[in-house]
C-alpha cells in the first residue's frame, strides 16, 4: 500500500509539474517588462476577448509590442507559416512533412528572399520596421518561462525569428490561396490539347448564367456544340483509370459596401468576411494601434483590424479614415515556359542546380537537387522528354512588400488607392471606403508584366516555348478600378469582377461559381438604406438559391423513378425543401449531394472517349464554372453528347440519383439520411498538434463539435475545416458602432482564458463590438536601459 501510495504521489507530481510547465508557456497578461530597443513606455492592454490595444510613442515601438505579442500568444503558428513557405517543416514536425517540404523547397523561397531582401527598392522604409518587429518577437519568446508548449511536446526549441521571417510569412500567403493554380493550368493546358475546341471551349466557358460582375455584362451559360461539330455516340469509350477531374475550388472571401448615399447619416459601411482553412487558433489575431505619426491625418495613428502573426501591420479593418476588406482574385500569375530536352550537361543546358537539404526531426535528413533555369525552377517533365520551368509572382522580387501596412497613413479613398499601387502581395479584391462616404474596387497585388509575344490572352500563355520571350518582371500598379460607382454598392466573391478587355489582360481565372457574389449583389439592390447590422445580415445569408433548382430537378427524376425502392426512398426524404443549408436539413443535403453526383458521371462521360486526354496530370486538374455547361446538359438533354454506352439523359440523372441514395456517407446508422448538420461540423477546428495527439486531447485541443449552417455557394460560407475566418461589418468614423466575429479565439494556448473567446458568437453568427472592449489586463513595457 505504501508503495502503490507513493506511485500515485509521484504520478501526481509528475501531472502538477506537466500542469504547470504548460502554464508557464502562456503570454503575460499584467505587469511591467524591460523590452530592449522601446524608446518610449508601450501600454498593451487586453479586453475580455483577448483582443489587444497597443498605445505606443511612435511607429517603429508599436510594431516592436506588437511583434512581443504576436510571439508570446502564437510563436508556433508564426513558425508553421514561415516553415511551410521555405520548406523546412520537417526538421520540427517530422517525417510526415517531408513530401509537403519537397513540394515547396523547389522554390527556394528561404534564397530568394534572402536576396530579395536586400533590396532598398522592394522594402524601403518596412525594413527598420521588419527588425523592430523581430527584435520584439524574441524578445516575446525569450519573456517565457517555459518555451511555447508545442515545442515541449515536440521536444524541440524555437529558432529566433528574423526579418526574413516576415517575408516568408507573406510568400506562405501565396501558397495558402494560390499555390496550386500554376499546376491546375497546366493540367488544364494539357486538356486543351487532347480534346477536340468545342468540346473544350464548353468544359473551358468563363461564366454561368449566374455571373454578376460590377462592370460589364454576364457570360451566360456554355453553348453547347451541335451534332454536327462533335457526336460523341460515334466515339468508341474506353475505361477510364484515375480520379474524375474536380470542380475549380475557390478559397477566398466576400467582400462588399455601400457608399453614404445609401446610409441614414452619409457613412460608407465596408463589409468583409475572409474564407480560408478554420484551425484553432485562427489565422488573424486582433489588434488596435495607437502612436502618433506625421504622416497619418492629423498626426495620428488608430487602426483596428485584422493581423497576421509574422507580420507586422493590420491586413484588414479601419483608420477612422479608411476601412478596408479583401477577397482573392483569381488572377493569372504564373507562366510555364517548354525547354527541349537536355542532351548535354545542364550547365550546357541552360539549367543550374541548386542541393537543398531537407532536415527531418528525427531521421535523417534528405538532399534535394533542385534545377533552374533563367525563367524559374524546372518542375515538369513531359512524355516527349521537353521540360517545363515555372515563372510564378512569388518567386519575384517586390512580391511582397509593406503596401497594407501603409494604409494607415490614407485621408481617403484615393489615398488608399495610391498606397495600393505600391503592395507587393497575393493578387486580392480590394475594397474600400473612407469617412467622406466614398467607395470603390481594385485589384490589389503582384501582376506580371506579360512579355511579347508571350502576352496572349487565355490558355495560350500558360506554356510559351522557352527563348520566345525574356523572364518577365512584376507590377503592382496597373491594376483596374472602379470609383464611386453610380449604384454606390460594391460586391465581389472570387467572381469575375469586370468583362472586356480589362478582364483579358489581368487575366482572370478560375473563378468561383458567382452564385454567392450574385446572391450578395441581389441582398444590395433590395434595400435602399443600410446598417452594419444589415451588411452582416447578407455575410450570413444562407438561403440554397443556387441549388434549389436542383432540387426541383431531383424530384421530378424521383417522380419518375417507378417502383426502384431506392429512389422511392430518396423520393420521401427529399420532400420537403428548406430552402436553406440550416443544420437540420434532409433535403439539402441530399440536393447537394446530387448535383456532385451530376456533375462527376456527366464529366466522366465527356471525358470518356478521350482516354488520354486527362492521363497527366489528373489529379491536378480543375474544372472551373462547371455549372454554366453542366446546367444546359441536364436541361436540354443533347443526345449528341451523350456518349456510346449511355441509354439517354434521364438514365443517367436516375443513376446519379441512385449513387446519392446507396452512398454510405449520407446513411445514418439506422438507414436514415442525415441531416445537412450531421455532416457539416466544427469537428475539425482544432490545433495542428491535435492529429497526433491521443483522441483525448481533442477535448482540449478542438473547438466544440457543433452543427454549422451555412456552405459554399452562399454567402455564409461554413465548412467542417473551411470557411469565414472572420466577418466584419464597418464604417470609417463610426468604428464604435462597427461589427466583428472570429473563430477559435485570440490565444494559441489552450489554458489561456482567450483560447475559445469568441468562438461562440462566430457559431451563432452573434455581432461582437468591432472595436476593443474596456480592459480586463494591463501589461506596460518599458525601454530597457
Amino acid at each position: 500500500m505504501r508503495a502503490l501510495l507513493g506511485v500515485v504521489v509521484l504520478a501526481l507530481i509528475g501531472a502538477l509539474a506537466a500542469w504547470q510547465g504548460l502554464r508557464g508557456s502562456l503570454a503575460r497578461l499584467e505587469g511591467e517588462v524591460a523590452l530592449p530597443g522601446l524608446s518610449s513606455p508601450v501600454t498593451i492592454s487586453r479586453d475580455a476577448l483577448g483582443v489587444v490595444t497597443i498605445e505606443a510613442g511612435s511607429e517603429a515601438d508599436a510594431v516592436r509590442a506588437l511583434g512581443f505579442v504576436h510571439a508570446q500568444e502564437r510563436f508556433f503558428e508564426m513558425d508553421l507559416a514561415r516553415r511551410s513557405a521555405a520548406g523546412e517543416l520537417s526538421a520540427l514536425l517530422g517525417p510526415a512533412t517531408v513530401p509537403m517540404d519537397r513540394e515547396r523547397r523547389v522554390h527556394r523561397l528561404r534564397a530568394r528572399v534572402a536576396e530579395h531582401i536586400l533590396d532598398p527598392k522592394v522594402l524601403g522604409s518596412w525594413r527598420p520596421l521588419l527588425d523592430a518587429y523581430s527584435a520584439g518577437a524574441n524578445a516575446g519568446l525569450a519573456a517565457l518561462s517555459v518555451r511555447p508548449w508545442p515545442y515541449v511536446l515536440l521536444r524541440q526549441r524555437p529558432a529566433a525569428w528574423t526579418a526574413e521571417d516576415t517575408v516568408l510569412t507573406g510568400n506562405a500567403l501565396y501558397f495558402d490561396l494560390q499555390g496550386y493554380h500554376s499546376f491546375a493550368r497546366l493540367a488544364l493546358w494539357r486538356l486543351s490539347r487532347s480534346l477536340p475546341a468545342p468540346l473544350f471551349a464548353m468544359l473551358n466557358h468563363g461564366g454561368t448564367s449566374w455571373d454578376a460582375p460590377i462592370v460589364g455584362e454576364s457570360l451566360g451559360d456554355a453553348s453547347l456544340p451541335g451534332p454536327d461539330v462533335i457526336d460523341l455516340r460515334r466515339l468508341p469509350v474506353e475505361p477510364r483509370s484515375g480520379a474524375v477531374p474536380g470542380s475549380e475550388s475557390a478559397p477566398g472571401s466576400n467582400n462588399l459596401a455601400v457608399a453614404g448615399a445609401l446610409t441614414k447619416d452619409g457613412r460608407a459601411i465596408v463589409g468583409g468576411d475572409m474564407h480560408l482553412a478554420l484551425r484553432a487558433p485562427g489565422i488573424w489575431f486582433r489588434a488596435r494601434l495607437i502612436y502618433p505619426d506625421p504622416l497619418a491625418p492629423g498626426g495620428r495613428v488608430d487602426v483596428s483590424g485584422f493581423t497576421v502573426p509574422g507580420i507586422p501591420g493590420v491586413i484588414a479593418g479601419s483608420t477612422g479614415h479608411v476601412a478596408w476588406a479583401l477577397t482573392n482574385a483569381y488572377n493569372d500569375i504564373s507562366q510555364w515556359a517548354q525547354m527541349p530536352p537536355c542532351t548535354g550537361t545542364p550547365a550546357q543546358c541552360g539549367i543550374t542546380e541548386h542541393r537543398e537539404i531537407i532536415e527531418v526531426a528525427g531521421a535523417a535528413p534528405e538532399q534535394l537537387v533542385v534545377r533552374e533555369t533563367e525563367w524559374g525552377p524546372i518542375l515538369r517533365r513531359e512524355p516527349d522528354g521537353s521540360l517545363l520551368a515555372l515563372r510564378w509572382v512569388a518567386h519575384v522580387s517586390g512580391a511582397v512588400s509593406s503596401g497594407l501596412a501603409e494604409f494607415v497613413h490614407a485621408r481617403n479613398l484615393d489615398d488608399a488607392f495610391a498606397i495600393a499601387d505600391r503592395a507587393g502581395t497575393p493578387v486580392q479584391n480590394l475594397v474600400v471606403a473612407d469617412s467622406s462616404g466614398r467607395i470603390g474596387w481594385r485589384i490589389l497585388g503582384a501582376l506580371p508584366n506579360w512579355q511579347a509575344p508571350c502576352n496572349r490572352t487565355g490558355i495560350e500563355r500558360v506554356v510559351v516555348p522557352a527563348g520566345a520571350c525574356p523572364p518577365w518582371s512584376i507590377s503592382t500598379s496597373t491594376a483596374p478600378e472602379v470609383r464611386d460607382p453610380a449604384t454606390g454598392r460594391l460586391w465581389t466573391a472570387n467572381n469575375r469582377v469586370i468583362s472586356g478587355a480589362e478582364n483579358a489582360r489581368v487575366g482572370y481565372i478560375g473563378r468561383d461559381n458567382s452564385a454567392r457574389a450574385r446572391q450578395i449583389r441581389d441582398g444590395l439592390m433590395a434595400r435602399e438604406r443600410f446598417t452594419e447590422r444589415d451588411i452582416l445580415g447578407i455575410e450570413l445569408d444562407d438561403r440554397a438559391i443556387y441549388l434549389e433548382r436542383w432540387w426541383k430537378l431531383l424530384r421530378v427524376v424521383l417522380a419518375g423513378a417507378g417502383s426502384d425502392p431506392l429512389l422511392a426512398r430518396l423520393e420521401v426524404a427529399s420532400q420537403k425543401w428548406d430552402g436553406r443549408a440550416s443544420a437540420d436539413s434532409v433535403s439539402y443535403l441530399l440536393t447537394r449531394r446530387y448535383r456532385e453526383a451530376v456533375e462527376r458521371r456527366a464529366t466522366a462521360m465527356l471525358l470518356g472517349a478521350f482516354p488520354q486526354a486527362v492521363a497527366n496530370g489528373a489529379g491536378e486538374l480543375r474544372l472551373g464554372q462547371t455549372e454554366g455547361w453542366l446546367w444546359p446538359l441536364v436541361t436540354i438533354k443533347p443526345a449528341h453528347l451523350l456518349s456510346a454506352g449511355h441509354g439517354s439523359w434521364d438514365e443517367l440523372l436516375a443513376a446519379a440519383a441512385r449513387d446519392v441514395a446507396r452512398d454510405p456517407a449520407n446513411l445514418r446508422k439506422d438507414g436514415t439520411f442525415h441531416t445537412w448538420g450531421d455532416v457539416n461540423r466544427a469537428s475539425s477546428i482544432c490545433h495542428p498538434l491535435a492529429r497526433a495527439l491521443p483522441d483525448v486531447a481533442k477535448r482540449y485541443l478542438c473547438m466544440p463539435d457543433v452543427a454549422l449552417p451555412g456552405d459554399d455557394d452562399m454567402p455564409r460560407v461554413q465548412r467542417p475545416a473551411f470557411g469565414a475566418s472572420q466577418r466584419m461589418a464597418v464604417a470609417p468614423g463610426h468604428e464604435a458602432e462597427g461589427i466583428i466575429e472570429m473563430p477559435a479565439g485570440q490565444s494559441g494556448h489552450p489554458l489561456s482564458p482567450f483560447w475559445r473567446a469568441g468562438h461562440e458568437a462566430w457559431v451563432q453568427g452573434a455581432p461582437t463590438p468591432f472595436l476593443p472592449g474596456p480592459p480586463q489586463h494591463v501589461l506596460r513595457l518599458t525601454p530597457r536601459t
